[in-house]
């Protein structure tokens, strides 16, 4: 899953990747290797707790969890992990970043740079991946947190009735935490995952001492002929094996915080090696044991060491939990930047990390979808059916997106981009069908709130797009309206006014409306124009244009990426590197508030457009927003029929 900034991204990324490239790992490089441990691999790295039972169990159906079952289950996770992590994620979609960060939206703003023709379709594909990034998040924190509290069954039966009241519990109290931030705790994450996977190693570990028979199916052999001759069940199998890989998606939504080289470190050198084992661990033990197919990862460890585990894998779940609830944020963030979401309210958890975020609505809607998910399905077993198609769909469509930046920008033909594609799309399809089979079982909860995601996005574009062609018209040019007021200068106040507008050629409508009521005009003018890139995230040096139109205009193009927030009082900061300075107790923002109401002429249908209108008007104030200073503002309003 995507996740936060944790207090090992203040460490520099591009430091790190030159100490190995040396041959001389620093302490920095192992500190971020470490820290990708944490977060980065915080979700995949809970699978076990869950994805071989879940598969076996299904696999029994043909041979009661005999060699055959257990053989094709561990052959088709061990592939898995090789071809879906380790070769499309680990040593290819690192090398795709753009500008150091990666996640669906640094892929899609990358191919968009690179395929303009396509833009619209590169787009519709990121905001769908992006909505099925929230369809699984919800199930993740569900799914990993009631796994790890059902172990303890295993120390007591009389327990089993507390395990649903302590898994929301849990729950609550993660999101409920989530306002102080995770700065001070973010440091811990790393060890503590190191620990548990440690712990995943030694426990898989002594079962294949005693039942080395198992590690044949290191032969991809017996997972394709397990599939190919048990049909639906086989297939049934496969979406359960998909379990295994949920998470990887992280390696490259985490790129940005940790550098390609201590992710790869981390997966090659010891999570991919810790999860294999513990794998064939539990595939050992159910040969030598079937009735250990009741819990095949618990029981991998001896009675003393149970509520220890229990404990070390509830802190690991929440640890995972945490890295999709801040990588809910980071998404939404972008997605507000790119224009696919209204603003909605950010707090900073953190005065030294600009990562380490908070938002409210966010955590608390995710909290109310995890919650129901919890009561719904009331275990893990039941939220696995529910688990993985989100995550496949996404899956494709990073592979489809993927596609154009390596063809049009690594400059690889068509033909060498299909050849490493192609394959890993149809193993991603192969997966995705897979899963839809659960589609009754549970499958339709998590493709639902994508599809709602997702309406929400499409729905807020076309509202945007259409409202600021409707701005537009009413809108005159800056340039003519200049050369107006030189010819007939209106009545001038002391002091500094501020027009925000999002294209700097026009006339803001909040200047037009105060030159027809007011019928006056500061000394000094600022028409400030805020742009998101394409890119994570813009240089200083870069980040502001000062363009002097006349003696009292002065045009300001502010540039941001879609990983930063704006701020107006540090853009006008950077205005006094640029020789513009501006004293902010003799400066008033001019802001023009847009009460929009449907109309039946609009472009969209009338409910798409009623939701429109109830997305911009729960937008954030756009003086929260960008920081400005609330007793210096002027807000003109203006009636817009969408």
């Amino acid at each position: 899953m995507w996740s936060a900034d944790v207090a090992q991204s203040q460490l520099v990324t591009k430091g790190a990747d030159q100490a190995s490239a040396e041959g001389v790992p620093s302490g920095r490089f192992w500190a971020l290797v470490i820290g990708s441990i944490g977060v980065v691999y915080g979700d995949i790295g809970t699978s076990p707790l869950y994805a071989f039972k879940e598969a076996i169990h299904a696999a029994k159906a043909t041979s009661f969890a005999g060699r055959e079952a257990v053989f094709g289950v561990l052959s088709l996770i061990t592939w898995a992990l090789l071809l879906i992590v380790t070769l499309k994620y680990v040593f290819v979609l690192l090398r795709a970043d753009n500008r150091g960060e990666g996640g669906i939206f640094a892929l899609m703003a990358l191919s968009q740079s690179v395929a303009k023709r396509s833009a619209p379709l590169l787009m519709g594909l990121g905001i769908a991946g992006a909505s099925f990034f929230y369809g699984d998040a919800v199930i993740t924190p569900a799914i990993s947190v009631l796994s790890a509290v059902e172990g303890l069954h295993l120390v007591s039966p009389a327990f089993d009735n507390l395990v649903l009241p302590l898994a929301v519990v849990i729950l609550i109290g993660l999101f409920a935490a989530q306002s102080h931030g995770t700065a001070k705790v973010a440091a811990l994450f790393g060890p503590i995952t190191a620990v548990w996977f440690v712990a995943l190693f030694i426990g898989g570990l002594i079962h294949i001492f005693a039942n080395p028979d198992v590690l044949v199916a290191l032969n991809p052999y017996y997972g394709v002929k397990f599939v190919l001759k048990h049909g639906v069940v086989g297939l049934t199998v496969l979406g359960l094996v998909f379990l295994a890989v949920t998470g990887a998606e992280a390696l490259y939504a985490d790129l940005g915080h940790f550098g390609r080289q201590p992710i790869q470190t981390a997966w090659l050198g010891f999570v991919l090696p810790a999860l294999t084992v513990n794998y064939y661990g539990q595939g050992a033990l159910v040969l030598s044991n079937p009735q250990a197919l009741e819990s095949p990862f618990y029981l991998l460890y001896p009675e003393w060491a149970l509520i220890p585990m229990v404990i070390l894998a509830t802190a690991a779940t929440i640890i995972a939990s945490q890295a999709v609830i801040t990588g809910a944020y980071s998404l939404t963030r972008q997605a507000i930047q790119l224009g696919l979401l209204p603003r909605l309210g950010i707090k900073h958890t953190s005065e030294s990390m600009a990562g380490q975020i908070y938002m409210p609505r966010v955590n608390w809607l995710l909290l109310i979808a995890v919650l129901f998910m919890v009561l719904l399905f009331k275990n893990s077993s039941s939220l696995a059916a529910a688990y993985g198609v989100a995550v496949t769909a996404e899956m494709v469509i990073t592979s489809l997106i993927a596609f154009f930046v390596i063809w049009r920008m690594w400059g690889w033909s068509v033909w060498q981009t299909a050849l490493l594609i192609v394959p890993l799309l149809f193993i991603e399809q192969a997966f995705f069908a897979a899963n839809m089979l659960k589609i009754f079982e549970g499958a339709w909860v998590p493709l639902l709130m994508a599809g709602c995601v997702g309406l929400v996005m499409v729905t807020w574009v076309r509202g945007a797009r259409l409202l600021a062609k409707q701005t537009r018209k009413n809108e005159a040019d800056l340039d003519w309206l200049l050369r107006k007021l030189e010819a007939k200068p209106p009545h001038r106040v002391p002091g500094t006014a501020v027009f925000f507008t999002a294209d700097p050629t026009a006339a803001p409508t909040a200047l037009m409306h105060n030159l027809k009521h007011n019928r006056i005009l500061h000394e000094r003018n600022i028409i400030l124009s805020i742009r998101t890139e394409d890119v994570p995230r813009v240089p200083r040096y870069e980040r502001v244009t000062v363009d002097r139109v006349t003696d009292t205009f002065i045009r300001v193009v502010a540039r941001y990426g879609f990983m930063e927030t704006p701020s107006v009082p540090k853009i006008l900061e950077s205005c006094r590197r640029k020789d513009l300075n501006i004293d902010m107790s003799a400066t008033s923002f001019f802001l023009s508030r847009r009460n929009l109401k449907p109309t039946p002429k609009s472009e969209m249908p009338a409910w798409q457009d009623r939701l429109f209108v109830a997305l911009a008007r729960s937008a954030q104030d756009a003086t929260t927003y960008f920081q400005i200073p609330t007793d210096r503002v002027v807000e003109v309003g203006t009636q817009v029929a969408v």
